[in-house]
């Protein structure tokens, strides 16, 4: 096919992507990130003060979560407007976003970074794989689900999950930090 038939067949095409949310789906489905944006901005406010740093530690996954995690920062999500950032440094970190079952060559540098994270911490285990060892069960290589060694707050579920149950997980950790957070009451009686 020469070029010129080939720019010709283009411009007859036209453009054949469509709107990422309303292809082939009701709005009652899939809703914009504006839906829980707002929300999401106020209860990080409410919570942090400023923003949320998450500290996104992969474990041995395929990398199908860690595509939906990356494209929470492309301009359709853009999560950073909302006052989320994600950190190089576990020290920096208010939560732990973790994919992937844990491989037994990891284990190790798993349980560091979770050490290294200063207090109110909080683990949200993304896929099925981080949940219960997903496709790849509990092997010789494999211990399963992030849960085998570490304390899951929250899991969003999914191979891999949607960005927009990302951020309704998001948002359920938000709520169990605020849980933690807050001073336990001392009851005095004479």
């Amino acid at each position: 096919m020469s070029l010129l038939r080939m720019i010709h067949k283009i411009f007859q095409t036209g453009f054949v992507t469509e709107d990422p949310i309303s292809a082939n789906r009701s709005d009652a489905e899939v809703k914009p990130i504006d839906y829980r944006g707002e929300e999401l901005r106020r209860r990080i406010r409410e919570i942090l003060g400023g923003s949320l740093h998450i500290r996104h530690l992969d474990s041995g996954s395929c990398n199908g979560c860690d595509w939906e995690i990356a494209a929470l920062l492309n301009p359709i999500y853009d999560i950073q407007r909302f006052g989320i950032d994600f950190v190089a440094s576990p020290r920096h970190a208010d939560m732990i976003l973790a994919t992937g079952g844990i491989t037994r060559n990891l284990a190790e540098a798993v349980e560091k970074t979770w050490e290294a994270t200063p207090n109110p911490k909080i683990l949200l285990a993304v896929g099925d794989c981080a949940i219960y060892g997903g496709v790849f069960g509990e092997t010789y290589a494999h211990f399963g689900g992030i849960n085998k060694l570490l304390p899951v707050c929250v899991s969003v579920p999914g191979c891999p999950p949607r960005p927009q149950a990302l951020i309704d997980g998001i948002l359920l950790a938000l709520d169990r930090l605020e849980s933690i957070q807050k001073p336990k009451t001392l009851h005095y009686s004479r």
